[in-house]
């Protein structure tokens, strides 16, 4: 069985976050991730996790100005200067929290007005751009020893958000060649955009990959609810094919409940007694 951790940004948000720890704990969550908790400080989220006998295995790094937008900010032009910034403060709150593993999002396509060939060009710019930040931030990473994740996300869920596909994001992580940088695969995202989830496991987590992806998330397709029997998705069949690809990671349960977490956590029990 996958070794699952809660998301507290989605799940348990029937309580304040400082009490989601307790509550994941209770049921059986000896590990959690986060999007963003910048409203808090470190120290106090590492005794929560201390206090439960908690690992913290990933969090996102500061997005940028989310009220104006913003989705990141390591491919906006002008922005160097705050994507550096955010690493900082990023790396400084893995070490209080001893978090291996940090998620930097790419950030939204910029809108150019004179057109479609100038629009292409303003993308070409942020990815380059992207390049850079990535190349300069890994190494950072590399010496703290904790991994950088970048995450394919579906532009319906994220409207302008150009990291799409699990290979756009293997091809940008093989150029900048970091131990380092690893890819997030969500499997949710992934059925959104490609679809043939067993054939994208194999392809990434298989016996001809390159160890390039640091960790898995999941969410029932359609409406990113449980994963249960009740969408699209065979999830017995995918937690197999998980194990058998030798997987050892963590995968990160980012749903949003139907109604309360712990009345939608049959698909857990069900996974445990396989």
């Amino acid at each position: 069985m996958p070794r699952f951790a809660a998301n507290l940004s989605t799940l348990y948000t029937e309580h304040p976050f400082m009490e989601r720890f307790a509550a994941a704990a209770q049921d059986g969550f000896d590990a959690v991730e986060f999007q963003f908790a910048y409203a808090h400080e470190p120290q106090a989220i590492a005794a929560a996790l201390q206090a439960c006998d908690q690992r913290c295995v990933l969090f996102n790094a500061p997005p940028g100005d989310l009220q104006a937008g913003e989705r990141g900010l390591a491919s906006l032009p002008g922005r160097q200067d705050d994507f550096r910034r955010s690493i900082d403060r990023a790396l400084r709150w893995a070490d209080v929290l001893d978090a291996d593993r940090v998620h930097v999002l790419a950030g939204v396509l910029q809108a150019d007005p004179r057109g479609a060939r100038a629009a292409m060009g303003a993308h070409a710019r942020q990815l380059d751009r992207y390049r850079e930040n990535l190349a300069w931030a890994a190494p950072l990473f590399a010496s703290a020893g904790r991994s950088l994740l970048i995450e394919p996300i579906n532009p319906q869920d994220m409207p302008g958000y150009w990291l799409n596909t699990q290979a756009q994001a293997h091809a940008i992580r093989r150029e900048i060649a970091s131990p380092a940088l690893k890819v997030q695969m969500d499997l949710y995202h992934a059925q959104r955009v490609e679809g043939d989830l067993t054939a994208r496991l194999d392809d990434w987590l298989g016996p001809g990959a390159d160890d390039g992806v640091g960790h898995l998330q999941i969410a029932g397709v359609p409406g990113r609810h449980e994963p249960d029997d009740t969408g699209e998705l065979n999830w017995p069949h995918l937690f197999a094919r998980i194990d058998a690809l030798g997987w050892t990671g963590w995968v990160g349960a980012e749903y949003m409940p139907r109604a309360s977490t712990r009345a939608g956590l049959a698909w857990l029990r069900t996974a445990r007694t396989r």
